[in-house]
């Protein structure tokens, strides 16, 4: 049996991805259109959307096929929140970044209170979208999304990341990426097994390939940090050392790092074992968030 190609695989899932983003966005005709511009221009711009690829793709994995309205939702869900994000941290008062995926950040074009409502809104919206259902499940996700964007998630590890004092110290750099990249990857297998009444066993098993994942991918782009391009990664590279930031590679070296980060995919593949019994797109998912080079 010939080993599973991820590239194709991708291609499709990130047109259908995008597919549903646009169709998502463009139910919002009432709103202000100067709002839904700024919206879409960061929303629509591209990357990797690994967050709604991962949980259409465990979604797929427990139902055996095609999933439903509830996990494109939450698959929509995240991304919109994962774009908030990126909108506001490029923000003067946060990292002041003026490119995005190789364009103009949100800021520089519509401006600065623009840029914040647009964020606003997409945060917003993607609860309405989580929350708007008939499945009985719609709750538990608009929870789990909840906790995952939250003030002991991604905006929790956020404030770790800006810390003044923070320790050169692996330790509170696992627990800041944890909570900053690492919730909202986990909550993007959950969400997807939750979607299709996954089991208890399921949710676990999504909940520890998340954890293992978010980590080493936080890892890789610490490295693509050190060694990449601003060109190949579309945004500015060696902000952080810039910044006097602490990093995985700054704190454990590149060796190190890049070992932990390998170390996170066998725990994430072991995981997923029982869903896959043949190596499919979780286990190549898992090698592509630390062999990716943008």
């Amino acid at each position: 049996m010939s080993a599973f190609q991820l590239e194709p695989w991708l291609q499709a899932r990130g047109a259908r991805v995008e597919a549903l983003l646009a169709d998502r966005l463009g139910r919002l005709q009432a709103a202000p259109r100067r709002l839904t511009e700024a919206m879409a221009y960061s929303l629509l711009a591209g990357g990797k959307r690994l967050r709604p690829v991962l949980c259409l793709a465990f979604a797929e994995a427990v139902r055996g096929g095609p999933p439903g309205t509830a996990a494109e939702d939450s698959a929509c869900a995240l991304e919109y929140i994962h774009t908030y994000s990126l909108i506001h941290d490029d923000l003067p008062a946060m990292d002041d970044d003026d490119l995005r995926r190789g364009r103009p950040t949100n800021h520089k074009v519509f401006g600065e209170a623009m840029a914040i409502l647009a964020g606003d809104a997409l945060l917003t919206e993607a609860f309405a979208l989580v929350g708007t259902g008939p499945e009985p499940c719609r709750a538990e996700l608009a929870s789990r999304l909840a906790r995952a964007a939250g003030a002991v998630g991604m905006v929790g590890g956020q404030v770790l990341d800006i810390a003044e004092d923070r320790p050169a110290e692996e330790g509170y750099l696992t627990r800041l990426h944890r909570a900053k990249t690492g919730a909202l990857l986990q909550a993007a297998c959950t969400l997807g097994v939750v979607a299709q009444g996954g089991t208890v066993a399921q949710v676990a098993a999504a909940e520890r390939y998340g954890e293992a994942v978010g980590l080493a991918f936080q890892i890789a782009d610490d490295l693509l940090d050190v060694t990449s391009s601003s060109e190949a990664m579309g945004k500015p590279t060696g902000a952080d050392a810039a910044a006097g930031r602490h990093t995985f590679p700054a704190v454990l070296g590149l060796e190190a790092s890049r070992l932990r980060a390998r170390a996170l995919v066998e725990e994430a593949l072991a995981a997923v074992r029982p869903l896959e019994s043949v190596p499919g797109p979780l286990a190549a998912l898992a090698r592509y968030s630390v062999e990716r080079s943008t």
